[in-house]
């Protein structure tokens, strides 16, 4: 887990109120249908200012490769709204202005306003996860989050975090996996 040890690890599914109410809600949903989910979903609870990746990297210890960023994105095609959430690994960027925007077949993608996402998902902001999104909304992933082992994700909330393995949320209902990440130059994917 390269330094998620140090964290106290806690079953998922079993303490709701370290996860925002719509993650707890289709965690315990998705568990329903996949009982790995059950046994593999992990929370940790941790110091709330630590809660953005650079920060909480540092303090416990974590190898940076371990931590995935979640962002929501909006794009308009037609008059309509094209919505979703895109995972990416902290080691590199989401492509938005050219993977994202075609797959979502926009003329330009932008993330959505903090205002926004955190009132839309019902999550605060530095804890948007994947999980529990609003219907409507895309699930991305990149493919590096779904073959790079454990995905340390955010809870919905600043003070919690979430662990799963990556292969396990490549099949969180709805997800899609693509190429999506803008990797460090001199990295091959």
């Amino acid at each position: 887990m390269s330094g998620a040890d140090r964290l106290e690890w806690l079953s998922a599914l079993e303490h709701p109120e370290l996860l925002a109410a719509p993650v707890a809600a289709a965690l315990a949903a998705w568990a329903d249908r996949e009982p790995e989910v059950a046994r593999t979903a992990r929370v940790a609870e941790i110091d709330p200012s630590l809660a953005d990746t650079a920060a909480l990297t540092e303090a416990y210890g974590l190898d940076l490769a371990l931590s995935c960023n979640c962002v929501l994105v909006t794009g308009r095609r037609a008059g309509e709204e094209r919505l979703a959430a895109v995972v990416v690994r902290a080691t590199t960027r989401a492509d938005v202005n050219n993977a994202v925007r075609r797959l979502l077949d926009v003329r330009k993608a932008t993330f959505l306003p903090t205002e926004r996402a955190t009132g839309e998902s019902g999550m605060e902001h530095g804890g948007i996860t994947p999980l529990g999104v609003p219907e409507g909304y895309r699930v991305l992933l990149d493919v590096r989050v779904v073959e790079g082992g454990d995905a340390l994700l955010g809870s919905g909330l600043r003070r919690s975090k979430l662990l799963l393995p990556g292969a396990l949320l490549g099949r969180l209902p709805g997800a899609e996996v693509h190429d999506l990440a803008l990797l460090p130059q001199g990295v091959e994917g």
